[in-house]
Order: structure tokens, then sequence, then C-alpha cells
């Protein structure tokens, strides 16, 4: 039978042949006030820049899954990765100079991440530190660089084996876009394109609580903006905005070479008649986007940030969105490390396995919203090390927040979230030679890059692994996922399986070592003959011989579980 994801290939290819070559839940993100100069955007022939260069990259995955189910991605804010020029804020020309940290390129060493996807937080000209309000859609932000260096990214990216989606922030523009500005001023084109209420202004509040999401205009008039007052809402009723935003769509995948694209807040992208999310609009308007986005390039990526429970969320993919976030197994992922429990964790990835289509998911374990994951965790350095190991060796296709892999703390507000990467220990942390935009994390003297680098056993050294493990074997990429049955919830053991391999992946959460424990599995189960191989940390492993139909009782594959330990064993190479 031919799979879902090989018939989309067959599809995919053919569409490739018509089209030719690329062709013309939760707390809501919170933004501080705006303090900077409006940037104007430029006039229509000044747009204008060549294409990218060509280079080919895989346009499909392992086993008719698509190529992003064999990557890892890094969330990067590019103002706080490494500054280039002395001038305190990361830029491009800094991130492309750290290209090599995150994957050199080469799959025998050892010294890089290696991850194989970027996803850049909003890389467009925007009056604010965070770039979620768009001044000029088709200028990257001034601060960062300019269109060459986006490109000159883009052609190392590619070179290094990696893909690079941006931030495309649909939902609403700053209030100093130019297209608002003239809206405000009573151009009645524009003002079509936003939500404007003439008479007294109403009241309404967004889902997570808050102030009122109608905001002034002038004597009752007022305009709607659910995240904030310098926010307005696009007005997607209209088709000129629609317009617009496949123009810019066109321009990020054709002339600046973008792979795809993380849509933000899209749940809120159509409100009507009072329903402020997950409308029968959005989702209509998001089938027909995701098929515009295919008529130019079938392989390219959306990810998108539904913040909901998953059964709100499972709607999307497929037809509107390749995968989205999964929220609700990044709470549980750093509930179960905390708790040294793995019934959260358990539980999260049996609902996303046996309802999301082929594995469309994206876990993670905190983002740039989110407070991050060590100062959840409270700064215990080995709750933070199974946090990582559960991610990375479960099912979909797993994010990490720059700065997590090496134990970075933050807590909201927003800025204290997204500090700059601590490269080393020294006073400016490696990240520039001025005056940094924020200061730096705390502990990054001992928590940075040069530090755990020369640690064996240190987190960012545990990222390296098991992320190199996860791109050298298929069943930790595309893998079924059969969940076993423990006689103790400080275990979590599973099974992921391909056509190819079989790997049972053994999480002790606890401080303690733990011999009287046993596995079973009713079914399904894939053995080769012979002992089978312990990848991670070179124990002995037990024999195991399934019954009939792959099921198993009692099996104990290593006499005892070191103490927060992570055990990856080859059942069928």
């Amino acid at each position: 039978m031919v799979s879902q994801f090989a018939r989309r290939t067959i599809l995919m290819a053919l569409m490739l042949i018509l089209v030719g070559c690329r062709t013309p839940a939760a707390t809501e993100p919170s933004h501080p006030p705006l303090t900077e100069s409006p940037t104007v955007a430029p006039e229509e022939n000044e747009r204008a820049v060549p294409p990218v260069s060509a280079i080919t990259l895989p346009p499909t995955g392992t086993d008719g899954y698509p190529w992003w189910n064999d990557t890892v991605w890094y969330e990067v804010f590019v103002r706080s990765f490494y500054d280039s020029d002395g001038d305190g804020i990361g830029d491009i020309q800094g991130l492309i100079q750290k290209l090599d940290y995150l994957n050199d390129g080469n799959p025998t060493t050892t010294s890089d991440l290696g991850v194989t996807g970027l996803w850049l937080m909003p890389v467009m000209e925007s009056p604010s530190y965070h770039g979620y309000d768009v001044v000029d859609y088709y200028q990257v932000e001034a601060d960062y660089g300019n269109n060459e260096d986006f490109k000159q990214l883009m052609e190392e990216a590619h070179q290094r084996g990696m893909r690079v989606i941006v931030d495309m922030v649909l939902n609403h523009t700053s209030s100093q876009h130019p297209w608002f500005q003239a809206a405000r001023e009573g151009d009645a084109e524009r003002e079509a394109w936003y939500i404007f209420h003439e008479g007294e202004r109403p009241t309404e509040f967004a889902p997570w609580g808050g102030g009122n999401i109608w905001h002034p205009a002038g004597e009752n008039r007022s305009y709607y903006g659910i995240f904030w007052s310098e926010m307005p809402d696009l007005n997607y009723e209209n088709p000129a905005v629609t317009r617009e935003v496949e123009t810019i769509t066109q321009f990020w995948l054709e002339e600046m070479g973008a792979d795809g694209f993380r849509l933000d807040a899209i749940r809120h992208l159509i409100e009507t008649d009072g329903v402020l999310e997950h409308t029968e609009e959005t989702h209509t308007w998001l089938e027909e986007y995701h098929n515009y986005v295919r008529s130019i390039e079938p392989d390219d990526f959306i990810v998108g940030e539904v913040w909901s429970p998953t059964d709100q969320v499972i709607p999307y993919i497929g037809e509107e969105l390749d995968t989205a976030f999964e929220f609700t197994i990044a709470q549980n992922i750093l509930d179960a490390a905390n708790n040294e429990n793995a019934g959260t964790a358990r539980f999260a990835y049996a609902i996303a396995t046996q309802n999301y289509p082929d594995q469309q998911f994206a876990p993670f374990i905190a983002n740039h919203d989110q407070n991050r994951a060590f100062s959840t965790l409270k700064g215990n350095m080995d709750h933070m090390k199974m946090a990582a190991a559960m991610l990375l060796t479960g099912p979909g296709t797993p994010f990490i927040y720059y700065g997590e892999e090496i134990a970075m703390r933050g807590m909201k507000p927003d800025e204290d979230i997204r500090k700059p990467m601590s490269w080393t220990g020294d006073e400016a942390a490696g990240f520039t030679t001025g005056t940094p935009w924020r200061d730096f994390s705390q502990d990054y003297e001992t928590n940075n890059v040069a530090a755990m680098s020369e640690e064996p056993e240190s987190l960012l050294n545990l990222y390296r692994r098991l992320i190199a493990l996860r791109n050298e074997h298929e069943a930790l990429r595309i893998g079924e996922y059969l969940v076993l049955q423990s006689s103790t919830n400080g275990i979590y053991p599973f099974i992921r399986q391909s056509n190819d391999e079989t790997l049972l992946v053994l999480h002790n959460l606890t401080g303690d070592p733990i011999s009287d424990y046993r596995l079973s599995l009713k079914a399904g189960a894939q053995v080769d003959e012979g002992a089978p191989a312990e990848l991670f940390q070179g124990a002995t492993v037990m024999p195991l011989l399934p019954d009939e139909q792959g099921g198993f009782t009692e099996y104990t594959p290593i006499q005892t579980l070191e103490p927060y330990r992570t055990y990856i064993i080859q059942l069928r190479p």
C-alpha cells in the first residue's frame, strides 16, 4: 500500500514538473512599547534583488516521509546570537560566522551541534527589538544587515546541508507600517486593509485576559488589535490583503531563497462574530495559502504556531500546515523531568502519535514566549538533561531554542528569555566587542559554549551526541513509536521502529539506580536474532526473544539503570 507521504511525494514531483523552477492555553506573546523611529517601506522598484543561487538539497526524506521529519530544528533570535560588528546587537553576518557551531557540513566531526534546520525569529524591518510588528515585509531589519546578507546566509546554510525558514507575521502589522498610517489618516483603500469601527468603542477582551482589544483611533473611531495597540490586525476578508501576502510570500521564497515559514499566531487570523480563534474562515484561508506556497515551491515547509491543546491543533495539519508546535508535549516533558515520573510525557506523546497524521507535529521544551526550560526546571542540570533526551529520542520533528543546549536561564519579561547567547565566560560572553543590547543569562560564566565543550558529560555534549544519533539512525527520526509498559513510573521506555531498524529507548528519570524493573509489550516489536547492542552508554544488554506477535513480558534489558541516564538499544540493525 502506498503511504500518505509517498502519495504526497508523487504529487510534489508532478507539481514541480508543472511549475518548473521557482517562478514569479497558555499566555500569548507579550511585547514592550515601541521606542525607535518608524521605517518607511521602499518603493516597488527598490525591491528588486537577484535571486539566490540554486543549491540542490534532497527533496524528500526517509521512507517517503517529508524531509522535515529528518530535520532537527534550531530557533535563532538573530539579535541575541552573535554580533559581528561590535554594536551590541546580533546580526546575520554574526550568524553566518557561527554556522559551523550549528552544523559544519561534515557529519564525521563532533564539535558542531548537528542541527539541520534553522528557524529565524522575525528578520523583517520593525521598530521593535523583537520584530513581531513589521513595517516593511520586503526588507531585512537594518540592525541585522540587509537582503544581500540574508541571501549569503542561505548560501552558507545550504552548503552545510541546513534549511532555513523565517518567521512570517500575518495576523498584524506594526501601527507604524505605512499601510496603517495611511488608514488612520483616512485613506479608504488602506482602511479596508484593517478592521475599524465607527461609533462607540466596542468592549472585547482577548482569550488570555488583559485589556480591551479595540483601540482608539480618534473621536468615535477605533481599530482592532488582539495582541497590542501597536499591532493592528489585518483584515483578511479583503482579497487585496491576501494578494499582498501572496506577493510577500513569493518574494521570500523566490528572491530571498527561504525554505519555508513559521506562521505566527495563526489561530487568530480571522475572527468573526465574537469568535476569536480557530474560525472556519481561518481554516479556509490557511488551506488556500498552503496551496499557494505549494504552487511556488512544492517542497517548502510551513510550521504553525497554534498555541492550543492538541485536539484543537490537529485540524490544521495536512491541508493547512505541514506541522505545528506541540505545546502540550513541551509542558509534559518538563513536568516528567521535574517530577521524575514518566506519566505526563507518556500521555502527551501517546495522544500525539495516535491522532496527528504520520508524526506531523513539532515537539519542543521551550521557545521565545516561554520561561526558559532550565529556569522552569529550577536549575537542575540532571532534569535538564533528561528533558533534552526525551525530546531528541521521541517522535515528531523536534525544535531547540537557542541557548537551551548550554542551560541558559530566563524568566519573563520577554527580553529576559531572549538574552544574548553565552559563547564564553568572559565579560562580554564572547557575544560582542561592544555593549550588549541586554545583559547575559545567570551563570553564563560556567554555562557557555566554550566551558561546556571541554566537559565530556556537559549538557552541550549531550545535545551533540543525541542529535548525531538522531541524524544517523532513521528509527529515531521517522520510526513508529511503541510505548512499553514498565513496572515503575521512574522509567520511560519506548520503541522507535522503522522499516530497517528497531531501537529500544530507555530513560531513567530518577536520581536512583534502578535494578528491580520489568518491561512489557503486547505486540509489534521486530527483533533480529543475536545480542542487542547499546548505542549510547556502552552498557551490556540481555537478549530479547519476543513472541510470534512481537510481544514480550518481564524483560530487563540492562541489569542496573544508572541515575539520570538514557540508554538506546539496537534490537534490529
